[in-house]
């Protein structure tokens, strides 16, 4: 359930049972015609679809990520990778010293990439805590899924074209856009980018039918609860479920 739904006596009350919790990482980024919010709308919607009914506490979605390629377009906000690995820090600190040792960490930008190292760095220096770093979109199963129902998707493209991330009155392109060169993009500057790539899709339909995205979504959802529920190492004591 979102932590905002609790109080801290609740929260207490929960950590007796269970040391479990989701922390969705998202970004305010362009994406294309799509709001610029989707990293952030995605990872937390999962993550509530996943822990709400198993009563697993959801912190609020960092909302700022690292995106610095994004800085030409308009309301793209970037955090550098220092400050951004510090607030990482931070939360985990602070959610471990209040007694959670299972993190799991729902990832919804490829950008915020720094952080999948740091939680392993941070884990090591931290017996007895494990945090599972899950970028959602790419996770084998629903990678595979992606693959399945159209191989030509990327960034802004219709993967990411969920019914809760689109626009109202806004009208996409009804074609398939050229996938970018992506090695090219990584070596242009903000402005050489935009250029480049134009309204913000990296290539592939902007948009399918809903019965696909909502196959997609189920497969994203299944292998998300299966990590939160079976994905932590034995070495991590296992609170949720009754001690003998």
């Amino acid at each position: 359930m979102k932590i905002e739904a609790m109080n801290w006596m609740q929260v207490e009350a929960y950590l007796q049972q269970d040391d479990r919790c989701v922390v969705p990482l998202g970004s305010t980024e362009q994406h294309g015609f799509m709001s610029l919010a989707v990293d952030n709308i995605l990872p937390e919607r999962l993550a509530d679809e996943v822990a709400g009914p198993l009563g697993v506490p959801v912190f609020p979605t960092l909302n700022y990520g690292i995106t610095p390629y994004f800085r030409a377009y308009p309301g793209s906000v970037t955090l550098r990778v220092q400050t951004y690995l510090s607030v990482v820090r931070d939360v985990l600190d602070s959610l471990y010293e209040q007694g959670f040792r299972r993190i799991l960490i729902v990832n919804g930008h490829g950008g915020n990439s720094p952080a999948q190292g740091f939680a392993g760095e941070w884990s090591a220096d931290h017996p007895g805590a494990q945090v599972l770093f899950h970028n959602w979109w790419n996770a084998p199963r629903t990678w595979q899924e992606v693959q399945r129902i159209d191989p030509v998707a990327s960034h802004a493209s219709w993967m990411e074209n969920f019914p809760w991330t689109r626009l109202p009155g806004v009208t996409l392109p009804d074609t398939q856009k050229p996938m970018a060169d992506l090695d090219r993009l990584r070596l242009l500057s903000p402005a050489q980018l935009r250029q480049t790539l134009g309204d913000g899709n990296y290539g592939g339909l902007y948009q399918r039918s809903d019965e696909d995205m909502l196959a997609l979504w189920a497969v994203a959802v299944q292998e998300t609860a299966g990590l939160l529920q079976h994905g932590w190492a034995p070495a991590v004591q296992d609170r949720s479920e009754p001690l003998t």
